[in-house]
């Protein structure tokens, strides 16, 4: 009976969103309290009822009932526990579930840690959350639903995609689901706003945590997809501007434009209608990207294989959400006066800079991923925009943000000498540009890479940090949570730039054949293939390598990559070995036999590769240590109240 108590709770979740979104905006409109009050317990309720449903559907992995299709499809008698429980999000309709109960999680979140904020904004908050949980639900229950039966039941299943049978896999779709569905709140008090005519500093106030929070989980999930994608693909790179990754990096540049324009209008009632669209962007953004990645228009190993059907009701959907929101904005949209006036030379301008820069990068983005699908529709012809369309316009578009990052702490607000802030950041300037030019002419390989990474990486965490001098020097030793962040933030960027630049422009790539007892030789390296073994998995055979790295004829590691053959459906995986360090990844991938013995293998060394993730990381902390700021807590000053 799981299954059906599945369905149940699945059913009573989509009643309660309907409640939810129903009472409470009628109630508003209305000024009725005990309508506005149903908001809270209602999204409590769908919490619950989602919680259970998922936990009945991870029951029905765990204890293989094949009874129930999706089951059948993504699970099979071999697979070790951890992926039957990690199998319940490896699929369309799961993934699905999963992506409704993060909604389901902000939605009681927001219920719960918005007591400050007035019953009838609250009331349009929560109402519009639940018209979103409500899409989601329906579109989960009538199209793709987890608890479908599947009769006379099979002996076993089909077994799990083994590109997800990875730890990488574990983390990263919760982790990019939360960001993705987090995005949902600005979202709500954005249109909040706008239904009450009343769009001042208070709704910032109130959405700016839930942001920071969102994209700092967006962030972490698009780093772990990376590094998955790293480890387990076998072809050593860490971003292919797949169209799937795009689809997760739109909203990540969209939200990173957000949280930096909800700064401006909160601190200063600049940028109000800017805001707002931009938190509408940004979750619409999201659900393109559920779009693409579950209308079957995209052909990617992180796309799910839907029909149509599915796609047309998600189009629907994305048309009344981004179609409705830009209408209501269109209509109630601030006129663009009030706040504080600022000049060419102000905190404020270099934030518009940059605003305008990420989205522009955005719209790049998303027109190399979408107009191939459009000319394809159009019947233009078929056409592929690739890495080098996205990397060179990414590099042109975000040169300029990197060069006017230091700037922005170090330029006060509404009015500035431009000489100041330049007088203060020319010697890290010319430091930067020295090491640069070291950099270049020392490199052994892509010395404009080498010169641009360490120049750009000097010149932000220089210029972060002499905001740290210029606060200490004149008595400002207090930090607040939300300039810390911002400093944490702004070192990742330079981190982010040295592992990014150098691991592109070092990168050092053989692939030979060897026998058992050959060696190949890189430098001060040595590789000596001991020879390749049978071995068993659990759910697959494997031929597993052995591997020996000497470096000055010193052992450095044992590598085992491996070439796996799946059981159920005799797919072959590429199952890397790598040498981890903080300044270099050896990364060994076993590939074909050849014939005597010889197999195929492939060698690269990576230069600074985790540096990529380090500086996500940070970045993500940073977002982490605003949202935490106390200040958000409290309602604005009325004095401090700017009028839209």
């Amino acid at each position: 009976m799981l299954p059906e108590l599945g369905q149940i709770t699945l059913l009573l979740a989509l009643v309660a969103s309907l409640l939810q979104t129903v009472l409470p905006l009628l109630g508003a409109r209305r000024g009725i309290a005990p309508w506005m009050a149903t908001a809270r317990p209602a999204a409590y309720a769908q919490a619950i009822l989602l919680l259970a449903a998922w936990v009945l559907l991870t029951v029905a992995f765990m204890v293989q009932d094949f009874s129930v299709r999706y089951v059948t499809d993504n699970s099979n008698l071999l697979l070790p526990m951890v992926y039957r429980i990690t199998a319940v999000w490896g699929g369309h309709e799961g993934s699905l579930l999963l992506w409704g109960f993060l909604l389901a999680c902000w939605n009681g979140a927001v219920a719960w840690g918005s007591r400050d904020v007035p019953d009838v904004v609250l009331a349009r908050v929560l109402g519009i959350m639940g018209a979103i949980c409500f899409g989601f639900l329906a579109f989960l229950i009538f199209t793709s639903n987890p608890f479908d039966r599947i009769l006379p039941m099979p002996l076993d299943g089909r077994d799990l995609n083994p590109l997800l049978q990875d730890p990488g896999m574990i983390v990263h779709p919760p982790m990019l689901y939360i960001g993705y569905s987090g995005f949902m709140v600005p979202f709500a008090f954005a249109i909040a706003a706008l239904l009450d005519g009343r769009i001042d500093a208070r709704w910032l106030r109130w959405t700016r945590p839930w942001t920071n929070v969102a994209w700092a989980f967006l962030t972490i999930g698009i780093a772990l997809g990376s590094w998955w994608a790293y480890a387990e693909l076998g072809w050593g790179g860490w971003w292919f501007w797949d169209p799937v990754e795009n689809a997760s990096f739109m909203p990540w540049l969209a939200g990173a434009a957000l949280i930096h324009s909800q700064a401006v209008t909160e601190k200063r009632g600049s940028f109000h209608g800017w805001t707002l669209l931009l938190a509408i962007a940004a979750f619409s953004l999201s659900l393109l990207g559920a779009f693409l990645v579950r209308s079957g228009v995209l052909t990617s190993v992180h796309s799910f294989a839907a029909d149509p059907a599915r796609g047309l009701f998600i189009l629907v959907f994305l048309g009344v959400v981004v179609g409705g929101s830009l209408l209501l904005y269109a209509l109630r949209a601030p006129d663009g006066r009030g706040g504080k006036p600022f000049t060419a030379t102000s905190r404020e301008t270099l934030l518009l800079a940059n605003n305008l820069l990420l989205v522009t990068a955005c719209a790049m983005v998303l027109l190399g991923t979408l107009y191939p699908l459009l000319a394809d529709a159009l019947d233009l012809g078929k056409i592929s925009v690739g890495p080098p369309y996205f990397s060179l316009l990414f590099l042109v578009l975000m040169a300029p943000l990197v060069l006017l990052l230091p700037f922005g702490p170090l330029t006060r607000w509404q009015n500035d000498a431009a000489s100041r802030p330049l007088r203060m950041l020319a010697p890290w300037a010319v430091l930067a540009l020295v090491l640069g030019a070291i950099g270049f002419y020392v490199a052994p390989q892509g010395p404009w890479k080498v010169a641009m990474g360490i120049a750009g990486a000097v010149w932000v965490a220089a210029g972060t940090l002499r905001f740290v001098w210029v606060r200490l020097r004149t008595g400002s030793k207090r930090f607040t949570p939300e300039m810390t962040g911002m400093l944490l933030g702004h070192l990742g960027i330079a981190v982010f730039l040295v592992g990014a630049l150098l691991v592109e422009a070092l990168n050092v790539q053989r692939e030979v054949a060897l026998a058992p007892g050959q060696t190949l030789e890189m430098g001060r390296d040595a590789f000596v293939l001991d020879g390749v073994e049978h071995h068993e998995g659990p759910n697959y055979i494997s031929d597993r390598g052995t591997v020996r790295m000497l470096r000055d004829d010193r052992l450095v590691a044992t590598l085992h990559p491996e070439k796996r053959a799946y059981v159920s459906g005799g797919q072959v995986m590429t199952e890397s070995a790598i040498q981890a360090g903080v300044t270099r990844d050896v990364y060994v991938a076993l590939g074909e036999p050849l014939g005597g013995g010889a197999w195929a293998l492939r060698v690269h060394v990576k230069p600074f590769v985790r540096w990529i993730w380090a500086g996500a990381f940070l970045m993500a902390l940073g977002a982490f240590i605003v949202a935490g700021d106390r200040r958000f807590r409290r309602p604005p000053s009325p004095r401090r109240e700017p009028s839209a």
